[in-house]
């Protein structure tokens, strides 16, 4: 079974563990096994410094022990993905995991930022902040660094893993005539296109 490490700041939620727990029974529902950076307790430790280089030591573990991230990138105290959930990606790079974030919103950062103002350099027309710094224009949802490696996904966690089901999972046969498939919640179990249709063609 492949496994997905479960990047993002839920961490910082005060139900953090539970919306863990629901994320890695989304990722059992569809194949996966979920690999949630709350998973293993640290109990022991010296001091808050020895306390977060436990922490880092046991994501990098689980990543290192991964397939496959899906990172939350939506903004976080501020107009950026989280700092640390950043790096954690960087990290699946260099490791070569496969790497998905999902989103609220695919629209360009240009459209996404609002303090700006636009500047015309050598005849093209470019845009600054508020601090008169350039911000970049590629067509992208973000940072070109987390967007070229990724894959974007526009919904929540459950729809990642449906994406990532259909592209990295394919050895689930279907229930009904044994082709690969993806997971059909409604029915239960794994499912291809056309037994789908006819499941729904006779209700």
């Amino acid at each position: 079974m492949r496994k997905i490490y479960i990047a993002g700041f839920d961490v910082f939620y005060l139900d953090a563990k539970e919306r863990g727990e629901k994320m890695k029974e989304i990722c059992s529902n569809y194949g996966f096994e979920g690999l949630f950076p709350l998973d293993k307790e640290i109990k022991e430790y010296s001091s808050n410094n020895d306390l977060a280089e436990k922490i880092f030591n046991n994501n990098i573990h689980l990543i290192k022990q991964s397939d496959i991230i899906i990172a939350n990138l939506n903004n976080f105290r501020g107009s950026e993905p989280d700092s640390g959930t950043s790096f954690e990606c960087g990290v699946g790079f260099a490791l070569d995991k496969k790497l998905y974030g999902y989103v609220d919103s695919m629209e360009d950062i240009i459209k996404k930022y609002d303090k700006k103002h636009e500047v015309y350099i050598f005849e093209s027309k470019q845009y600054l902040d508020e601090n008169n710094m350039f911000i970049e224009d590629f067509d992208l949802p973000l940072n070109l660094m987390l967007s070229i490696p990724m894959t974007i996904i526009q919904g929540n966690f459950e729809d990642t893993v449906k994406e990532v089901q259909l592209k990295h999972n394919p050895k689930n046969p279907c229930k009904y005539c044994g082709k690969n498939t993806f997971y059909n919640t409604y029915y239960s179990g794994f499912m291809c296109t056309n037994c789908l249709s006819d499941g729904f063609s006779m209700m």
